[in-house]
């Protein structure tokens, strides 16, 4: 909307929007197949974040993730909607999710060039309280021109193609980002802003707190989990390159988050990310608690 009660006849969806940075990039328009499919994920778990008390969807599936959350109802319903719209968009070739132990590798007949790490439901233990949750994702090329396999998830943040996350808050709001900065898309155009909130336990919520009014990001490591809670793949880079293609930066406290080589695909890492004039504050800390 240009104006309440005026509708804008040239509206910049999402999709037009990746299919014009493509054209501009001149790409072969794959990764414009893949974040449509992945907008089109969004859209159905928007869905169903909505629906969740009438479709019965809220509680515990009885079961726990490879990383030791206990598994909601949307959680499952969630990771099965993107997994299923990235295979048929034959775009990828490895998956990397939370809610699974191994990568997943897609058929040989369905297989495009791109890995897609993903957390489908970040903050899912809010779900129950009808707080924000969202969906976090990160993009990645393959680089060998070996059989894919997991190892080829593990790349450092710098090497991302795209990284973004959805919000599913009082409206729903996709952000990603392709390299050339930050973009944000709200699925309705009449929809409110999505209210700001403070530490929730959600990394979205928390996250886009930060992009939209500044300040950091916290989830340090402590004597219990030294390396914190979040992970590398689908939940530190894709943040860490939203929030430096917004200006910002992301770290550890000792180390560059994107320039981080992963191990493994469920690896951990504290995280502080933001204004780069409090990210550097808090780095001088750690850097001085280090030395001694």
């Amino acid at each position: 909307m240009s104006e309440r009660g005026a509708f804008d006849t040239n509206v910049v969806t999402m999709t037009r929007f990746v299919m014009e940075e493509g054209r501009k990039a001149k790409g072969t328009g794959e990764l414009t197949t893949l974040l449509s499919s992945l907008c089109t994920a969004v859209k159905a778990i928007s869905c169903a974040v909505r629906k969740a008390g009438i479709a019965h969807l809220y509680g515990i599936a009885g079961s726990t993730n490879v990383t030791g959350d206990q598994v909601k109802k949307l959680d499952i319903l969630s990771n099965d909607l993107i997994i299923n719209m990235l295979k048929s968009s034959f775009t990828s070739c490895v998956l990397v999710s939370e809610e699974n132990e191994k990568a997943i590798i897609i058929e040989p007949e369905k297989r495009g060039k791109y890995i897609v790490c993903f957390d489908p439901l970040d903050g899912s233990s809010n779900i129950d309280c009808l707080v924000s949750i969202g969906t976090i994702f990160s993009v990645y090329k393959k680089i060998s021109d070996d059989e894919p396999c997991e190892k080829d998830a593990l790349q450092p943040g710098r090497n991302l193609v795209a990284a973004g996350y959805a919000l599913y808050g009082s409206a729903t709001m996709m952000v990603i980002s392709t390299g050339n900065g930050v973009n944000g898309f709200m699925l309705d155009p009449d929809g409110t802003e999505p209210f700001g909130a403070r530490y929730i336990g959600s990394m979205v919520a928390d996250v886009h707190r930060t992009l939209m009014y500044g300040g950091i990001f916290l989830y340090p490591g402590n004597v219990k989990s030294p390396n914190g809670k979040l992970r590398l793949l689908y939940e530190g880079n894709p943040m860490a390159y939203i929030i430096e293609q917004a200006g910002g930066m992301a770290s550890t406290g000792l180390q560059t988050i994107l320039d981080i080589q992963p191990e493994s695909i469920h690896q951990r890492v504290p995280v502080a990310m933001g204004s780069s004039e409090d990210v550097l504050e808090y780095i001088a800390i750690c850097q001085k608690h280090a030395k001694k």
